[in-house]
Protein backbone atom coordinates (compact mmCIF):
# COMPACT_ATOMS: atom_id res chain seq x y z
CA UNK A 1 0.00 0.00 0.00
CA UNK A 2 1.40 2.84 -1.01
CA UNK A 3 -0.37 7.28 -0.53
CA UNK A 4 0.20 9.76 -3.15
CA UNK A 5 -0.62 13.28 -1.56
CA UNK A 6 -3.01 11.87 0.97
CA UNK A 7 -4.06 9.06 -1.23
CA UNK A 8 -3.84 5.29 -1.06
CA UNK A 9 -2.73 3.45 -3.79
CA UNK A 10 -3.48 0.17 -3.69
CA UNK A 11 -2.44 -3.54 -5.70
CA UNK A 12 -4.63 -5.73 -6.17
CA UNK A 13 -4.22 -9.75 -7.64
CA UNK A 14 -6.64 -11.60 -9.58
CA UNK A 15 -6.94 -15.30 -8.80
CA UNK A 16 -6.75 -17.09 -12.04
CA UNK A 17 -9.89 -19.49 -11.10
CA UNK A 18 -10.95 -19.52 -15.00
CA UNK A 19 -7.37 -20.43 -16.08
CA UNK A 20 -6.98 -23.06 -13.86
CA UNK A 21 -10.64 -24.69 -14.82
CA UNK A 22 -8.81 -24.41 -18.58
CA UNK A 23 -6.26 -26.56 -17.87
CA UNK A 24 -8.27 -29.38 -15.89
CA UNK A 25 -7.49 -27.85 -12.58
CA UNK A 26 -10.58 -27.96 -9.86
CA UNK A 27 -8.37 -27.61 -6.98
CA UNK A 28 -9.36 -24.67 -4.79
CA UNK A 29 -6.20 -25.30 -2.33
CA UNK A 30 -3.61 -24.28 -5.79
CA UNK A 31 -6.03 -21.05 -5.59
CA UNK A 32 -6.07 -20.63 -1.77
CA UNK A 33 -2.12 -20.98 -2.21
CA UNK A 34 -1.88 -18.29 -4.34
CA UNK A 35 -4.10 -15.72 -2.05
CA UNK A 36 -1.67 -16.58 0.52
CA UNK A 37 1.26 -16.05 -1.79
CA UNK A 38 -0.10 -12.41 -2.86
CA UNK A 39 -0.64 -11.61 0.71
CA UNK A 40 2.98 -12.04 1.54
CA UNK A 41 4.01 -10.24 -1.10
CA UNK A 42 2.28 -7.02 -0.09
CA UNK A 43 -0.58 -7.18 -2.24
CA UNK A 44 -3.76 -4.91 -1.00
CA UNK A 45 -6.61 -7.20 -2.07
CA UNK A 46 -7.26 -10.64 -3.80
CA UNK A 47 -10.11 -11.23 -6.42
CA UNK A 48 -12.18 -13.40 -8.61
CA UNK A 49 -13.86 -13.28 -11.62
CA UNK A 50 -17.40 -14.58 -12.25
CA UNK A 51 -19.30 -16.83 -15.32
CA UNK A 52 -21.51 -19.48 -15.26
CA UNK A 53 -20.77 -21.58 -18.40
CA UNK A 54 -19.53 -19.02 -20.71
CA UNK A 55 -16.43 -19.18 -18.79
CA UNK A 56 -16.36 -21.36 -16.07
CA UNK A 57 -14.46 -21.44 -12.96
CA UNK A 58 -14.56 -21.52 -9.59
CA UNK A 59 -18.12 -19.42 -8.03
CA UNK A 60 -16.47 -16.35 -7.32
CA UNK A 61 -18.80 -16.17 -3.71
CA UNK A 62 -18.09 -19.23 -1.99
CA UNK A 63 -14.28 -19.00 -3.02
CA UNK A 64 -13.52 -15.41 -1.15
CA UNK A 65 -15.51 -16.95 1.93
CA UNK A 66 -12.57 -19.18 1.63
CA UNK A 67 -9.84 -16.94 0.99
CA UNK A 68 -10.93 -14.27 3.47
CA UNK A 69 -10.27 -17.19 6.36
CA UNK A 70 -7.28 -17.94 5.02
CA UNK A 71 -5.82 -14.33 4.65
CA UNK A 72 -7.04 -12.42 7.34
CA UNK A 73 -5.69 -8.61 6.36
CA UNK A 74 -6.27 -8.24 2.62
CA UNK A 75 -9.64 -7.11 1.40
CA UNK A 76 -11.75 -8.96 -0.88
CA UNK A 77 -13.65 -8.54 -4.05
CA UNK A 78 -15.16 -9.82 -7.36
CA UNK A 79 -13.73 -8.62 -10.69
CA UNK A 80 -16.24 -8.69 -11.64
CA UNK A 81 -19.72 -10.29 -10.89
CA UNK A 82 -22.99 -10.45 -12.48
CA UNK A 83 -25.53 -9.86 -10.20
CA UNK A 84 -28.55 -10.41 -12.66
CA UNK A 85 -27.90 -14.28 -12.92
CA UNK A 86 -28.82 -14.31 -9.22
CA UNK A 87 -31.50 -13.71 -7.18
CA UNK A 88 -31.05 -10.36 -5.22
CA UNK A 89 -32.77 -11.64 -2.48
CA UNK A 90 -30.27 -14.43 -2.38
CA UNK A 91 -27.53 -12.71 -3.36
CA UNK A 92 -28.07 -10.11 -0.26
CA UNK A 93 -28.15 -12.63 1.89
CA UNK A 94 -24.79 -14.27 -0.06
CA UNK A 95 -22.75 -10.40 0.31
CA UNK A 96 -24.30 -9.99 3.99
CA UNK A 97 -22.93 -13.36 5.10
CA UNK A 98 -19.02 -13.00 3.14
CA UNK A 99 -18.95 -9.30 4.86
CA UNK A 100 -18.99 -10.56 7.92
CA UNK A 101 -16.80 -13.65 7.63
CA UNK A 102 -14.29 -11.16 6.29
CA UNK A 103 -15.13 -8.37 9.15
CA UNK A 104 -15.44 -5.74 6.32
CA UNK A 105 -13.29 -6.33 3.97
CA UNK A 106 -15.98 -6.85 0.78
CA UNK A 107 -15.70 -4.76 -2.12
CA UNK A 108 -18.18 -6.40 -5.17
CA UNK A 109 -17.28 -4.83 -8.18
CA UNK A 110 -20.01 -5.25 -10.74
CA UNK A 111 -21.10 -5.89 -14.21
CA UNK A 112 -23.77 -6.10 -17.36
CA UNK A 113 -21.22 -8.57 -19.38
CA UNK A 114 -19.85 -8.56 -22.39
CA UNK A 115 -22.35 -8.93 -25.20
CA UNK A 116 -21.19 -12.17 -26.99
CA UNK A 117 -23.35 -15.96 -27.87
CA UNK A 118 -21.76 -17.27 -25.28
CA UNK A 119 -22.54 -14.99 -22.87
CA UNK A 120 -26.34 -14.78 -24.12
CA UNK A 121 -26.26 -18.45 -23.62
CA UNK A 122 -25.24 -17.86 -20.44
CA UNK A 123 -28.38 -15.81 -19.43
CA UNK A 124 -30.78 -18.22 -21.14
CA UNK A 125 -29.39 -21.09 -19.82
CA UNK A 126 -29.87 -18.87 -16.04
CA UNK A 127 -33.44 -18.30 -16.93
CA UNK A 128 -32.44 -14.33 -17.15
CA UNK A 129 -33.57 -12.48 -20.37
CA UNK A 130 -30.81 -10.66 -21.89
CA UNK A 131 -32.93 -7.76 -22.54
CA UNK A 132 -33.15 -4.97 -20.03
CA UNK A 133 -30.46 -6.69 -18.29
CA UNK A 134 -29.12 -2.64 -17.17
CA UNK A 135 -32.77 -2.28 -15.55
CA UNK A 136 -32.61 -5.47 -13.53
CA UNK A 137 -28.87 -4.79 -12.31
CA UNK A 138 -29.79 -1.84 -10.85
CA UNK A 139 -33.02 -3.33 -9.32
CA UNK A 140 -31.11 -6.05 -7.63
CA UNK A 141 -28.60 -3.65 -6.27
CA UNK A 142 -31.58 -1.35 -4.70
CA UNK A 143 -33.06 -4.05 -3.66
CA UNK A 144 -29.71 -5.61 -1.50
CA UNK A 145 -29.29 -2.42 -0.14
CA UNK A 146 -32.99 -1.98 1.47
CA UNK A 147 -32.65 -5.48 2.89
CA UNK A 148 -29.41 -4.72 4.43
CA UNK A 149 -31.07 -2.10 6.19
CA UNK A 150 -32.97 -4.68 8.97
CA UNK A 151 -35.93 -3.00 8.48
CA UNK A 152 -39.21 -5.08 7.30
CA UNK A 153 -39.21 -4.70 3.18
CA UNK A 154 -41.96 -4.32 0.97
CA UNK A 155 -40.72 -4.78 -2.48
CA UNK A 156 -42.79 -4.26 -6.07
CA UNK A 157 -40.75 -4.60 -8.74
CA UNK A 158 -39.12 -7.26 -10.66
CA UNK A 159 -38.92 -9.31 -7.57
CA UNK A 160 -41.90 -9.16 -4.92
CA UNK A 161 -40.99 -8.94 -0.94
CA UNK A 162 -43.15 -8.96 1.44
CA UNK A 163 -42.34 -7.49 5.03
CA UNK A 164 -38.66 -9.27 4.73
CA UNK A 165 -36.40 -8.98 7.18
CA UNK A 166 -32.97 -10.28 6.35
CA UNK A 167 -30.43 -11.88 8.81
CA UNK A 168 -26.98 -11.51 9.37
CA UNK A 169 -26.74 -7.85 8.32
CA UNK A 170 -23.52 -6.93 6.51
CA UNK A 171 -20.64 -6.61 9.29
CA UNK A 172 -20.71 -2.94 7.77
CA UNK A 173 -23.07 -0.50 8.10
CA UNK A 174 -25.39 0.05 4.53
CA UNK A 175 -23.06 -3.02 2.94
CA UNK A 176 -20.29 -3.31 1.20
CA UNK A 177 -19.57 -0.83 -1.27
CA UNK A 178 -20.29 -1.83 -5.04
CA UNK A 179 -17.90 -1.00 -8.19
CA UNK A 180 -19.21 -0.92 -11.38
CA UNK A 181 -17.48 -1.75 -14.36
CA UNK A 182 -17.87 0.25 -17.92
CA UNK A 183 -16.29 1.90 -20.17
CA UNK A 184 -18.62 4.00 -22.02
CA UNK A 185 -20.56 7.60 -20.83
CA UNK A 186 -24.02 5.90 -20.34
CA UNK A 187 -22.51 3.46 -17.75
CA UNK A 188 -19.91 5.65 -15.71
CA UNK A 189 -22.89 8.21 -14.86
CA UNK A 190 -24.25 4.93 -13.47
CA UNK A 191 -21.65 4.03 -11.52
CA UNK A 192 -21.19 7.36 -10.42
CA UNK A 193 -25.38 7.19 -9.51
CA UNK A 194 -25.59 3.94 -8.02
CA UNK A 195 -22.19 2.62 -6.76
CA UNK A 196 -19.48 3.55 -4.54
CA UNK A 197 -16.86 3.16 -6.92
CA UNK A 198 -15.74 2.89 -11.00
CA UNK A 199 -14.08 -0.02 -11.86
CA UNK A 200 -13.04 0.01 -16.15
CA UNK A 201 -10.40 -2.78 -18.02
CA UNK A 202 -8.82 0.50 -19.90
CA UNK A 203 -7.85 0.68 -22.86
CA UNK A 204 -5.54 3.18 -21.81
CA UNK A 205 -4.30 5.73 -19.43
CA UNK A 206 -5.53 8.78 -21.62
CA UNK A 207 -8.83 7.79 -21.65
CA UNK A 208 -9.22 6.08 -18.28
CA UNK A 209 -7.96 10.19 -16.97
CA UNK A 210 -10.76 11.24 -19.41
CA UNK A 211 -13.11 8.76 -18.23
CA UNK A 212 -12.51 9.32 -13.99
CA UNK A 213 -13.36 12.99 -15.22
CA UNK A 214 -16.27 12.21 -16.08
CA UNK A 215 -16.94 9.75 -13.26
CA UNK A 216 -15.98 12.37 -10.36
CA UNK A 217 -17.81 15.14 -12.33
CA UNK A 218 -20.65 13.16 -12.02
CA UNK A 219 -20.57 11.77 -9.16
CA UNK A 220 -20.30 15.81 -7.96
CA UNK A 221 -23.51 16.00 -9.45
CA UNK A 222 -25.31 13.17 -6.89
CA UNK A 223 -23.74 14.72 -4.05
CA UNK A 224 -20.55 12.93 -3.63
CA UNK A 225 -17.04 14.03 -3.69
CA UNK A 226 -13.62 12.32 -4.94
CA UNK A 227 -12.82 10.87 -1.07
CA UNK A 228 -16.70 9.03 -1.62
CA UNK A 229 -16.07 7.29 -4.32
CA UNK A 230 -13.21 4.65 -6.03
CA UNK A 231 -11.30 5.04 -9.34
CA UNK A 232 -10.48 1.61 -10.00
CA UNK A 233 -8.59 -0.26 -12.66
CA UNK A 234 -8.39 -4.05 -14.15
CA UNK A 235 -4.97 -4.26 -15.28
CA UNK A 236 -3.37 -7.36 -17.62
CA UNK A 237 0.18 -7.84 -17.46
CA UNK A 238 3.08 -9.99 -18.28
CA UNK A 239 6.99 -9.33 -17.44
CA UNK A 240 9.56 -10.91 -19.00
CA UNK A 241 13.06 -8.99 -20.08
CA UNK A 242 12.60 -9.54 -23.62
CA UNK A 243 10.04 -7.69 -24.48
CA UNK A 244 8.80 -9.33 -27.55
CA UNK A 245 8.14 -12.63 -25.71
CA UNK A 246 6.08 -10.82 -22.89
CA UNK A 247 3.67 -9.17 -25.05
CA UNK A 248 3.54 -12.04 -27.58
CA UNK A 249 2.64 -13.97 -24.41
CA UNK A 250 -0.28 -11.30 -23.97
CA UNK A 251 -1.76 -11.83 -27.03
CA UNK A 252 -1.47 -15.58 -26.59
CA UNK A 253 -3.13 -15.63 -23.19
CA UNK A 254 -6.33 -13.40 -24.39
CA UNK A 255 -6.73 -15.34 -27.44
CA UNK A 256 -7.20 -18.58 -25.79
CA UNK A 257 -9.30 -16.85 -22.63
CA UNK A 258 -11.65 -15.24 -24.87
CA UNK A 259 -11.02 -17.67 -28.16
CA UNK A 260 -10.94 -14.84 -30.28
CA UNK A 261 -7.44 -12.60 -31.75
CA UNK A 262 -6.04 -10.93 -28.70
CA UNK A 263 -5.22 -8.03 -30.75
CA UNK A 264 -8.77 -7.47 -30.97
CA UNK A 265 -9.49 -7.89 -26.81
CA UNK A 266 -6.03 -5.38 -26.64
CA UNK A 267 -8.41 -2.50 -28.24
CA UNK A 268 -10.79 -2.22 -25.58
CA UNK A 269 -8.73 -4.05 -22.45
CA UNK A 270 -5.53 -2.70 -20.76
CA UNK A 271 -2.95 -4.95 -21.46
CA UNK A 272 1.24 -4.48 -20.86
CA UNK A 273 3.61 -7.40 -21.64
CA UNK A 274 7.39 -6.50 -21.37
CA UNK A 275 10.01 -6.07 -18.91
CA UNK A 276 9.58 -5.37 -15.31
CA UNK A 277 10.15 -1.56 -15.55
CA UNK A 278 7.87 -1.02 -18.77
CA UNK A 279 5.15 -2.60 -16.60
CA UNK A 280 5.94 -0.52 -13.69
CA UNK A 281 5.89 2.28 -16.01
CA UNK A 282 2.66 1.52 -17.43
CA UNK A 283 0.96 0.71 -14.10
CA UNK A 284 1.82 4.53 -12.74
CA UNK A 285 0.78 6.24 -16.53
CA UNK A 286 -2.50 5.04 -14.66
CA UNK A 287 -1.98 6.18 -11.33
CA UNK A 288 -1.04 9.58 -12.61
CA UNK A 289 -4.22 9.32 -14.64
CA UNK A 290 -6.16 8.68 -11.26
CA UNK A 291 -6.47 5.44 -10.43
CA UNK A 292 -6.19 4.27 -6.88
CA UNK A 293 -6.92 0.56 -6.74
CA UNK A 294 -5.61 -1.62 -9.29
CA UNK A 295 -5.94 -5.31 -10.07
CA UNK A 296 -3.69 -6.62 -11.82
CA UNK A 297 -4.48 -10.17 -14.17
CA UNK A 298 -1.09 -12.45 -14.50
CA UNK A 299 0.48 -13.64 -17.04
CA UNK A 300 3.10 -16.19 -17.16
CA UNK A 301 4.38 -17.54 -13.78
CA UNK A 302 2.45 -15.73 -11.07
CA UNK A 303 5.26 -16.06 -8.33
CA UNK A 304 7.81 -14.97 -9.66
CA UNK A 305 5.62 -11.78 -11.31
CA UNK A 306 4.53 -11.05 -7.63
CA UNK A 307 8.13 -10.80 -6.36
CA UNK A 308 9.53 -8.45 -9.34
CA UNK A 309 6.26 -6.73 -8.79
CA UNK A 310 6.74 -6.56 -4.63
CA UNK A 311 10.38 -5.76 -5.33
CA UNK A 312 9.44 -2.55 -7.77
CA UNK A 313 6.46 -1.67 -5.62
CA UNK A 314 8.05 1.48 -3.96
CA UNK A 315 8.17 2.43 -8.04
CA UNK A 316 4.23 3.32 -8.15
CA UNK A 317 3.30 6.31 -6.20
Amino acid sequence: MKRRLGVTIKLGYLLPTREHIMKGDSSAQSLLNGAKAAANFGFDSIWIGDSLLARPRHEPLTLLAAVASVVPKVEVGTAVLLPVLRNPIVLAHQLATLDQISEGRLIVGVGIAGDAPSVRSEFMSAGVPWEKRVGRLIESLRLCRALWTGEEVDWDGLWQVEKGVLAPLPYREGGPPFWMASGVAKGIARAARHCEGWFPIGPDAQTYREQRDLFIEQAASFGKTKDDVASALYLTIAINDDSEKADEAINDYLSNYYNIPGKSIRRVQACCGGSLEQVVRFIQDFVDAGAEHIVLRLVGDHVKTMQALAKARDGIA
